[in-house]
């Protein structure tokens, strides 16, 4: 039989333990039985073991001393204690000196064996038991994305997507991953269709349309601010789905999540058409047209997000709520990211507080020009926990920690997400064409048609019109459009790059969260 695994089980009853020890040995675990704390540290530092199974209440040094010592020496060894006393404080103790598990006396063998498998077997164990619930939910994905769905039922695909996503990135299935890609490239093919099927008819008539940037403030964060109540809306540049439900279980330590829903983002997915249209409250036409002077199209000089303050303030007059007291906030470097940390319960006296951070949307863009952040974020997994860790550090994370017990609410949103681009098309045009890899204007463009969704007349897209004969062409899935000049070499510079603009679940379907203080 091989040995499963060597286990150290110190007890000062060890001499009653024969039967348990024995059942262990028959199923294949080697087990070294001691009486003490002390012969158990001399023999650690002679062998290697694998788990150690922790009496708490021996005399002389006792369970909890042993437990310290063990940790000061191998941090990262597994250790089950065992104990007969439930006290909350002995727990709390235990709990905090990282224990790997905790059994109540007297134990049965098959008690003891099911911890020891947990720990050796756990990854493997989660990971089948997570590729066999893929596989039975594989077909029924494939079977909603081929029924014709509608933009909720796609906005509920893609959520089930995301959620394979981060259950298969917990396993080491790189086959079932592949297989999880596919399809969700699948859903991009199809998404992209129905978007250009159903796009200039949801700009033309609200009615058939979804949530979208335009409508996100009146819809989803109006309702919620009140005079008196202090509301914070934290809008984080270019946040994906999945990036959301990574940083959630760090931000639920302090609040406790009310409603989740996800919006769609308008097109181009780009900042300054994005961002304005959620704080003008207008599609991106709209706002040229009554803000002639702030708007700037891609090809103009000046800043294209210099005015969303005014913005906002003449959206909340229109929804008569410009009687609160409101504060706008932007955070695009470290310095004024301090600045929000140090002053955060300075926003307890606004009714509504409104942050606007940039980093995520500058990482993705640092990724594609800094090799090194190319290796630290190479793929999907990596890139989500690079946010992650960038997240539970964050100035922003301790600001919002410093006043979460006072009572506050918060909303959590983004402007676009971005998708990893693969495959490059060729796109044509004059020197006033825009540079963005996902999205181009420009008068006389030249593009593949199967790679992109066109708009002749930009007012069909709710867009405008920079010049008379301006076109906009949207890549799809993983496209992204490239000039023929040089083109190899940004083929290669730009292939496997983060990018945003154009049309993909990624890109187009975003969080949208609200939250109490616990």
């Amino acid at each position: 039989m091989n040995t499963q695994a060597e286990i150290l089980w110190v007890d000062d009853e060890i001499e009653s333990l024969k039967s348990q020890i024995l059942f262990l040995k028959n199923k294949g675990y080697e087990v070294t039985p001691l009486s003490n704390g002390y012969d158990a540290l001399e023999l650690l530092k002679e062998k290697q073991v694998d788990v150690v199974l922790l009496d708490e209440s021996m005399p002389g040094l006792t369970g909890l001393e042993t437990l310290a010592r063990i940790k000061e020496i191998y941090p990262t060894l597994p250790v089950v204690m065992i104990t007969k006393n439930e006290a909350e404080n002995i727990m709390e103790d235990a709990l905090g000196a990282q224990i790997t598990d905790y059994l109540i006396k007297p134990v049965n063998p098959n008690q003891v064996l099911l911890a020891l498998k947990k720990i050796m077997e756990g990854k493997r164990l989660i990971s089948e038991k997570t590729n066999i619930a893929y596989q039975q939910d594989f077909r029924n994905l494939f079977m909603a994305m081929s029924n014709n769905p509608n933009h909720e039922e796609w906005k509920e695909l893609y959520k089930r997507l995301v959620y394979w996503e981060l259950e298969m990135g917990k396993s080491d299935s790189e086959e079932m991953m592949e297989i999880l890609q596919t399809q969700k490239a699948e859903a991009n093919r199809e998404f992209f269709k129905y978007i250009s099927r159903h796009y200039a008819n949801w700009i033309k008539d609200n009615s058939k349309a979804p949530l979208m940037s335009h409508q996100l403030f009146a819809k989803k964060i109006a309702p919620y601010v009140k005079q008196g109540k202090s509301t914070i809306l934290v809008v984080i540049d270019n946040l994906r789905l999945d990036h959301w439900k990574a940083i959630q279980p760090i931000i639920s330590e302090s609040f406790r999540v009310t409603e989740e829903d996800m919006y769609y983002s308008l097109l181009p997915t780009a900042t300054q058409y994005c961002r304005n249209a959620l704080f003008a409250g207008m599609l991106p036409a709209d706002i040229e047209k009554y803000f002639p002077l702030e708007w700037k199209n891609d090809d103009e000089e000046g800043g294209k997000n210099l005015y969303e303050e005014k913005f906002l303030r003449n959206q909340l007059k229109h929804l008569k709520l410009d009687g609160l007291k409101t504060q706008y906030i932007k955070i695009t470097n470290n310095d004024d990211a301090k600045s929000l940390e140090d002053n955060m319960h300075n926003c307890l006296n606004n009714d509504l507080t409104v942050v606007v951070y940039n980093f995520v949307d500058m990482l993705s863009h640092a990724r594609t020009e800094m090799e090194v952040l190319k290796e630290l974020a190479g793929d999907e997994i990596s890139y989500r926990s690079l946010v992650t860790s960038w997240f539970e550090h964050s100035p922003l994370h301790r600001a919002l920690r410093k006043i979460a017990d006072k009572g506050i609410q918060v909303l959590l949103t983004t402007d676009h997400g971005s998708v990893r681009v693969k495959n490059p098309s060729k796109c044509v045009g004059d020197r006033t064409t825009t540079t963005n890899l996902r999205y181009k204007h420009g008068r006389n463009l030249q593009y593949e048609d199967r790679d992109v969704l066109a708009f002749r007349d930009p007012k069909l897209a709710g867009l405008p019109r920079p010049n008379v004969s301006s076109t906009f062409v949207f890549a799809k899935e993983d496209v992204f459009l490239c000039y023929p000049n040089n083109y190899n070499h940004f083929v290669n510079y730009y292939r496997n790059t983060f990018q945003h603009g154009g049309i993909s679940l990624e890109e187009m379907i975003i969080p949208i969260v609200r939250m109490e203080s616990k």
